[in-house]
């Protein structure tokens, strides 16, 4: 799906889980929120097969720049909003070190560079599996 997801799979794990807990749909924005510090500086340039909302728009625009800060794309992303096969793709300085993937709606996949962050999403997803 995107020029990133290449590299990211050679140098990160991966856990993936179901966007859908019940009636609950698990948000870009909430994921962000998971990441915690580790997310918290980063740049973000986000890739979108479908345009479901004018913010989406917004984040095209913005990742075909410089891409934008994490608290840029949160604002983006809230109040509840579903994307549709979608990438967001989390860089610190030059180097790539976070890829959140949703899948058609129905799947999160999500690559790292720190271990760390994925337990994090384990513990908060338990049906989580690796990738």
């Amino acid at each position: 799906m995107s020029r990133y997801t290449a590299e990211a799979e050679s140098g990160m794990k991966g856990i993936t889980f179901p966007a859908w807990h019940g009636k609950h749909y698990v948000t870009l924005a909430e994921l962000l929120v998971r990441l915690g510090s580790f997310g918290l500086d980063l740049t973000w340039r986000v890739e979108l097969d479908w345009f479901v909302d004018p913010r989406c728009v917004e984040m095209e625009r913005r990742s075909a720049e410089s891409g934008m800060d994490t608290l840029t794309l949160l604002s983006l992303t809230t109040p509840f909003l579903q994307l549709i096969d979608a990438e967001a793709c989390g860089f610190a300085g030059d180097e790539l070190v976070v890829v959140l993937t949703e899948v058609d709606s129905s799947l999160w996949d999500v690559r790292a560079v720190d271990e760390h962050v994925l337990s994090e999403l384990r513990h908060h997803y338990p049906d989580a599996k690796d990738l």
